[in-house]
């Protein structure tokens, strides 16, 4: 099987190729979604995002333009002219998934207007196909009203519309993770993308980060500054050294088990305060993934959480994807955020291929 890092970066679309089609980038963050599309043979035309801290990782990486907005406050034809005009046009984007995720507890949260955003850019624009991800979690957010608004208002522009939850490990994706992936064509129903791993071909931890140096916690490698570990508490060294590869905290000592867990409310969350196992795909990689006591981020035999890199490995990044400028400082919950938020990037390849399949059958 091959490694994430060769996977990762190989069949780059070569200098002086006609691309696939143009890509503009709703909700683009650090760029994982357009990165996909970039390593599909795809140009990037830009990205949008309101978060001015992803232009260094989007630009770095896309050989494109950040343009720093708020999609809600874009006006459509502006958008439509950043499209080249002799090139299929394509529109991808990843609302804000947090008002939809599991996490948000009942908390209505108003970003999830930006969905209505985006479908009302999209069919004023009317680029040839879109795609939009996002969580599963979506199709039952206000009782199904607001993904199914979404569907509709695509229908009404003209758009024939299809979409699948896909499971991530099927995909490459080194880490158990479920995302709702719509593509919507103006040129016959669209292609979904194609599992390419059965699941005794799943990329495991051990193939994703297993070459990568050793660390201590709170320590930093001097050739990488992104693989960095946070601080362990001495109470919590002494947990993740009684932690043991997919087991829990019941397996601790009963002086080691923390007061919130004692109690009845807490004896459910057994996934945190974890290690990883070396021969699965990891937990669902959040945006708090870099914290030993926030899910099973525990490094499968070292004694510490998932480094930055490690984290981004797992979110399918290239390796040497440049997220800091080099001397700038590292900051854990700004870069957490940033790579929890992203798309894996080998799902985005799976959606860019699946585009180009359908670009080519309606030349």
């Amino acid at each position: 099987m091959q490694t994430m890092t060769d996977s990762a970066t190989e069949c780059q679309a070569p200098v002086g190729h006609t691309p696939v089609a143009s890509v503009i980038d709703l909700f683009c963050g650090v760029g994982a979604l357009s990165h996909g599309f970039v390593l599909e043979g795809y140009s990037v035309t830009c990205g949008y995002d309101i978060d001015e801290r992803c232009r260094y990782p989007f630009e770095s990486n896309n050989d494109a333009p950040f343009l720093r907005a708020d999609v809600a406050a874009i006006d459509a034809s502006e958008l439509a002219a950043e499209f080249p005009k002799s090139l299929p046009r394509v529109l991808v984007g990843c609302a804000p998934c947090q008002p939809f995720s599991l996490y948000s507890q009942g908390r209505e949260d108003p970003k999830w207007q930006l969905l209505e955003d985006f479908g009302r850019l999209a069919v004023s624009v009317g680029p040839d196909v879109l795609s939009m991800e996002n969580v599963p979690q979506l199709l039952r957010f206000k009782g199904g009203a607001a993904f199914d608004g979404f569907v509709k208002t695509l229908t009404d522009g003209g758009y024939v519309v299809r979409w699948m939850i896909a499971e991530c490990p099927a995909f490459g994706v080194p880490q158990a993770r479920s995302r709702l992936v719509l593509i919507a064509s103006k040129h016959g129903e669209p292609e979904l993308p194609q599992p390419t791993h059965a699941p005794d071909e799943y990329v495991t931890v051990q193939d994703a980060i297993g070459h990568m140096p050793i660390l201590d916690a709170g320590g930093v490698n001097h050739e990488d500054c992104l693989h960095r570990a946070s601080r362990l508490s001495s109470r919590n060294l002494q947990r993740i050294r009684s932690s043991t590869p997919g087991g829990t905290w019941r397996d601790w000592d009963e002086s080691l088990i923390t007061p919130c867990h004692r109690r009845n409310t807490g004896k459910g969350y057994g996934s945190v305060y974890g290690r990883m196992r070396w021969d699965r795909p990891a937990p669902t990689i959040t945006t708090q993934f870099y914290g030993f006591g926030n899910g099973r981020f525990g490094h499968p035999d070292q004694d510490r959480a998932l480094s930055l890199r490690e984290g981004a490995i797992l979110q399918a990044f290239p390796q040497n994807y440049a997220f800091v400028r080099q001397g700038d400082a590292v900051a854990f919950k700004e870069l957490g955020r940033m790579i929890g938020n992203a798309v894996p990037v080998t799902l985005a390849r799976a959606i860019a291929r699946a585009i180009a399949q359908h670009l080519e059958v309606i030349k």
